[in-house]
């Protein structure tokens, strides 16, 4: 369904989830003071604009009451990033992201009206992290402390075998769910234990940190010591 957002400034951050939402089919509208921004983004968007997000009277003629949300993109500029969010809060916005630079800044976001407040750079960090112990993994998403989700691709040391001969799934070996595969355009959601791995294949898994590097290690050494007796 086709959706309106607004988002407000123009950085890396701003600019990534703008076009992104534009790509998605949205309608986007990207506010942002510095000319240069603006000018640097031109006609990827649905509209631009080079004003400033913290006066009321310009979001009320620009009429982000009306769109679906607003993403408050602004980093280093601590006030405006927090009167923007309040004007959006206080103009009747439906709902409100907001990025957060730390965590005394994503409590007053919070607090004035944020509906979820994002952490770029920490989480940026955890995915660096789990992605130096869990190499073959191309995606990571924290889920609680220990336990997350991991996109895997289909590697030679898993093509050919069950989810279930690895020890995929709740009640196997590793306890690490298979959510599930994207097979060229196909998207098989809990996929069935005998389902097999094809080469292409990208899994989405679920579960403990240690447990999914632990069940990605015993399947490649396995598939070593079978290539040896062949």
């Amino acid at each position: 369904m086709k959706k309106q957002f607004v988002v407000i400034g123009l950085g890396r951050f701003g600019v990534s989830i703008a076009t992104t939402l534009h790509s998605m089919g949205h309608d986007v509208l990207a506010i942002d003071k510095d000319e240069k921004n603006v000018m640097n983004i031109g006609s990827q968007l649905t509209r631009v604009v080079q004003a400033d997000a913290t006066s009321e009277t310009i979001l009320k003629e620009l009429g982000v009451a009306d769109f679906d949300a607003a993403i408050v993109a602004i980093g280093s500029a601590l006030e405006s990033s927090v009167l923007s969010t309040l004007l959006l809060k206080k103009l009747g916005v439906r709902y409100i992201i907001a990025r957060a630079n730390d965590r005394p800044h994503g409590s007053i976001l919070e607090r004035i009206g944020a509906d979820y407040v994002v952490y770029p750079e920490r989480e940026t960090g955890v995915r660096t992290a789990h992605g130096i112990t869990l190499r073959d993994a191309t995606d990571y998403m924290l889920i609680v402390q220990g336990y997350g989700i991991a996109k895997l691709p289909a590697l030679p040391y898993l093509v050919g075998e069950t989810l279930s001969d690895l020890g995929f799934g709740p009640k196997g070996k590793w306890e690490v769910a298979v959510l599930m595969i994207q097979r060229k355009n196909e998207v098989i959601v809990t996929p069935e234990p005998g389902e097999i791995i094809k080469p292409g294949d990208t899994l989405v898994l679920a579960g403990n940190d240690d447990k999914v590097e632990k069940l990605l290690s015993e399947a490649k050494k396995n598939n070593k010591e079978a290539e040896k007796g062949r």
